[in-house]
């Protein structure tokens, strides 16, 4: 198997199911050597199995590719730094690091219990934060020894944390995170030969099947293969210019999102009285363009 990525070698978390599979099949297909990493656990983060790993890796090598699985827990730190050996230790080498593992614990603020946001906070945040930082250890001492290699960070945001979604406070406050995460990772690592983007997949998962019509009864156009080949370029030495960006991704729609942005300000010399803010605020927020509403964003939650 060749292709725009052939040869290098793709750690994905998160790939023994949905859209994380898919990931690792097209990535195979063009090419790559794929460390499948998948805890095996329910959609809730609760258990773990090694079988759908296993069962990925086998589709990689009837494929023709290469692969191997690891059940590591990305949000341990162990689980985190022997994930990214593995890759070294086994393809000789690690080129691409996609972050897509997750969990889902909805909750409205008020019933919300310190663990349900504590999980979903650890595997998102913390297990995005875990891989990278060991494959920059490594990418950043492969520079120094004079082999900078033209690697790739790619981190899952997600529309609920761009836009926000009601009953996911802690889901979308990681993916929020995530993404100025990866914002300032492309800058802090382009000295690496590194880019970093992310990406907010909007397709049928386990995590999504619920709330998305019509998923589960057959070909949907949001099944998560229409996405996967934009990861891959993502992957690819062919993206070299490409960092710092979030990107969505919903079926075969591609949207580049613009982020924050400074909107109508106002200015004096003098400080501000308390009691005669009211009128300035009013008038600074009545200017401003409304906020995106969740369902405009055009990206359904991973």
């Amino acid at each position: 198997m060749s292709g725009i990525n052939d040869g290098r070698v793709v750690v994905i978390t998160g790939a023994g199911r949905g859209i994380g599979r898919e990931y690792a099949l097209e990535f195979a297909r063009e090419g790559a050597k794929i460390v499948v990493n998948d805890l095996g656990a329910e959609p809730d983060g609760r258990g773990a199995s090694r079988g759908p790993a296993d069962e990925v890796v086998e589709e990689i090598k009837a494929l023709g590719g290469e692969a191997i699985a690891n059940g590591d827990d990305v949000s341990s730190e162990e689980g985190a730094q022997r994930l990214i050996r593995t890759a070294i230790d086994t393809f000789g080498a690690l080129d691409v690091l996609v972050n897509n593992a997750g969990i889902l614990r909805d909750r409205m603020i008020a019933s919300m219990s310190v663990q349900d946001w504590d999980d979903v906070i650890r595997v998102h945040l913390r297990g995005t934060f875990l891989p990278t930082t060991f494959a920059v250890d490594y990418w950043r001492a492969e520079s120094k020894a004079g082999r900078t290699r033209d690697a790739r960070l790619i981190n899952t945001s997600s529309s609920s944390g761009l836009f926000g979604n009601v009953g996911q406070a802690n889901y979308g406050a990681a993916k929020a995170g995530i993404a100025n995460f990866t914002i300032i990772a492309s800058k802090e690592l382009a000295r690496y030969g590194v880019t970093a983007n992310a990406i907010y997949p909007g397709a049928v998962s386990r995590l999504t099947a619920g709330v998305i019509p019509g998923a589960g009864d057959g070909p949907h156009p949001m099944d998560a293969h229409y996405i996967a080949p934009v990861v891959a370029w993502l992957g690819s030495p062919e993206s070299q210019e490409v960092t710092g960006r979030v990107i969505g991704l919903r079926g075969s729609r591609i949207t580049v999102a613009e982020g924050w942005i400074d909107g109508p300000s106002i200015e004096q010399d003098a400080r501000w009285v308390t009691a005669e803010l009211g009128p300035v605020m009013k008038d600074l927020v009545a200017k401003a363009r409304a906020n995106v509403d969740f369902t405009a964003g055009q990206s359904a939650q991973k």
